[in-house]
């Protein structure tokens, strides 16, 4: 059947040859949101719900999109796209759940309407920082590259998120590596109450596409029709030829960015004009004029959708409130690692820092599959340090993947490829840059298994430290940022034998890792090292030296200090502990050598205020303050940006420092 049909001049809808059926079931399933959203504003006024964000009068996209892809592949809505969760067939008892923060819900209380996913269906949600999901959808997309799929991923923004620095990143990414995403861009006027005239000067966001090199399209996002027959038309096509496809859908946003905000900064004409646009209403209209809906399958529908809702509320309304247990809280910031010791055997070679990591690198490459190395001049480079020189001709560039300069959208592709079952590491070419990186790292990474269930399976690795004269912007040793996030594992270590072992448990571990390697350390520092792959486990840390004058604390280039000092005087009888890992913490190795020494002294490479140190100073004031003969004391690098020649960085460095401090705390 081909049919052609105006309605009040205002849409065309070219049936061509899609079945009766299909016809019926895309009203049906615009029609399902649209109840849903009218029933949710209902609640609202009435005050049983916090908050709405409404979709309604952009229905036809989220049912077209959806309905166009298969079930088993990957969709990354927004807010507004209710009509995917529903398209999806996700029980309305679970998403009411999910919305008055119901334990049946998919984030257990922990977050709110569309901030969740579920594997289940294949829905990955968003979180408020909207630019991050779409570099995941590049790491779903390269998933599915990777192990010949054939499958597309969809993934939403508005225009509004096009003007953050993710969509450049992650389309640019997309279109190097020929990935298959569909960039869905939901065009709807207005971003909160700023128009699209203040958001981006181009006359269409679909010319964009032609920067990327990428196939765009733009379409009427109002008509169902060719929502889903353009969509499907491309997605067939992607399936078969992957690559990357821009789409803008023009739309309007009927009602305010949320409830509260209203909608008096639109113009009535402008409402009024896209109000006779209503997917819904001339979309049933066509229907009814070719025969195709009668008033008693359309009211069947009504009774049937609303029968659901109502059913559902009542079951969501009729579960107890969540019980708060602090136990199940903590225990679901981490997904649980059953560690795996790989005992370390007799043959070893000396090894540099450097070697060590790069040979744990390796031997992880063999040992996962179908692990994926990430980063700047990685591959045929070998990195700016060398550490993965020789790794694409042994394991090709398809797991060795030069990237371009972009750290967000690389972290976000790692945290893709974790949901679609693979490891990854991501190396920052310096720790420094990693700011570029920092959204998704402690906003993502950090909170995804705390939220819905889904780790994040990704290592990025961190060349830092200072001693290399290499200034401000490359010599920041930065593990603070991160010992502050719940979710994020922390590990620094000093000797080549540790990072060997250190870096296998942390590749292993299916939670998100930041692995920070001293620069100063790769080439100056040698180990004997087993030669075998091992294991270390994280969160234990070594001593060092033993005493009972002082317990020194450190980790990183701060062990090597230390050491030194305590050789330089060797009157001074002290436990040295190397922390190696910072989160977890090992605070029992701490506690038991302070309850033995009565004395403190916390060595760090970074500045004083806000470091890890002030932490654990705090903590053993906390645990052991009946045991000190002395005010724990902390020794730090200075409260500036690190200079660039060497005699203020060596000024700078805490190393300096550190024997008088020492000296002075046993003096007290």
């Amino acid at each position: 059947m081909s049919t052609t049909v105006a309605i009040t001049n205002l849409m065309n809808y070219k049936t061509k040859d899609l079945d009766e059926t299909t016809l019926r079931q895309l009203y049906k399933n615009m029609l399902k949101p649209r109840l849903i959203e009218e029933k949710m504003l209902i609640l609202l006024r009435q005050g049983k719900i916090s908050k709405w964000f409404s979709g309604i009068g952009q229905e036809a996209i989220s049912v077209g999109v959806t309905m166009a892809l298969q079930s088993s592949e990957y969709i990354l809505p927004m807010h507004r796209n209710l009509g995917v969760f529903t398209t999806r067939e996700i029980p309305l008892f679970r998403l009411f759940c999910q919305w008055q923060g119901k334990a049946s819900g998919f984030t257990k209380g922990r977050d709110r309407s569309f901030h969740f996913g579920t594997q289940e269906y294949n829905i990955v949600g968003m979180i408020s920082h909207l630019g991050p999901q779409l570099g995941v959808a590049d790491g779903i997309a390269l998933a599915s590259k990777l192990k010949n799929k054939n499958q597309v991923t969809a993934v939403f923004t508005g225009e509004g998120g096009t003007s953050e620095g993710d969509f450049h990143e992650a389309l640019n990414v997309a279109s190097v590596w020929q990935l298959p995403v569909m960039f869905c861009v939901e065009n709807n006027g207005y971003g909160l109450s700023t128009p699209t005239n203040e958001q981006y000067y181009c006359k269409n966001i679909a010319d964009r596409g032609l920067g990327y090199g990428m196939e765009s399209h733009i379409i009427d996002g109002n008509n169902i029709i060719e929502v889903f027959s353009k969509v499907n038309a491309l997605a067939e096509s992607i399936r078969k030829n992957p690559r990357p496809v821009l789409l803008e859908f023009k739309t309007f946003r009927m009602r305010g960015h949320e409830e509260a905000s209203g909608t008096k900064y639109v113009p009535q004409e402008l409402m009024d004009e896209w109000a006779a646009k209503d997917p819904i209403e001339n979309y049933r209209s066509y229907l009814k004029s070719e025969s195709l809906l009668t008033d008693e399958q359309d009211e069947a529908f009504h009774a049937e959708i609303k029968a659901e809702i109502d059913a559902a509320l009542d079951a969501a309304n009729a579960e107890e409130k969540i019980n708060p247990i602090e136990t199940n809280e903590l225990s679901d910031v981490y997904k649980d690692f059953d560690y795996q010791c790989f005992d370390e055997l007799k043959n070893t070679q000396e090894l540099r820092f450097i070697d060590a990591i790069s040979e744990g690198l390796k031997q992880s490459m063999e040992q996962h599959d179908d692990l994926v190395i990430m980063g700047q001049d990685i591959a045929e480079y070998g990195g700016v340090f060398k550490i993965t020189e020789g790794f694409v001709e042994q394991f090709g560039k398809d797991r060795v993947r030069n990237t371009p300069i972009c750290e967000s959208a690389i972290v976000e592709a790692g945290m893709g490829l974790s949901i679609a079952g693979i490891k990854s590491v991501v190396e920052m070419q310096f720790a420094d840059f990693v700011s570029s990186g920092f959204n998704p790292i402690v906003n993502y990474l950090a909170k995804s298994h705390y939220r819905w269930s889904q780790n994040a399976d990704v290592v990025v690795r961190m060349p830092c430290g200072a001693g290399v004269a290499a200034g401000p912007f490359h010599s920041q040793t930065n593990e603070a940022w991160f010992t502050k996030t719940p979710g994020l594992k922390v590990v620094y270590p000093a000797f080549p034998k540790d990072a060997k072992g250190l870096l296998v448990t942390a590749i292993n571990d299916p939670n998100p890792v930041l692995f920070f390697e001293h620069k100063a350390l790769y080439r100056s520092i040698r180990q004997e090292v087993p030669t075998n792959y091992y294991s270390i486990p994280l969160g234990e840390a070594a001593l060092l030296k033993e005493g009972t004058d002082v317990t020194v604390i450190t980790y990183g280039a701060g062990v090597h200090w230390a050491l030194e000092t305590l050789e330089n005087n060797p009157d001074i009888q002290a436990d040295l502990i190397d922390l190696r890992s910072l989160q977890p913490l090992d605070t029992n190795a701490i506690y038991n050598s302070v309850k033995k020494t009565g004395r403190a002294i916390i060595l760090q490479e970074d500045s004083m205020f806000g470091g890890i140190a002030s932490d654990i100073s705090a903590l053993i004031m906390e645990h052991c303050f009946e045991y000190l003969d002395a005010p724990v004391k902390r020794v730090a690098s200075m409260e500036t940006p690190i200079p660039f020649i060497n005699q203020l960085e060596e000024q700078y460095l805490a190393k300096s420092k550190f024997e008088s401090a020492l000296q002075e705390l046993l003096n007290y």
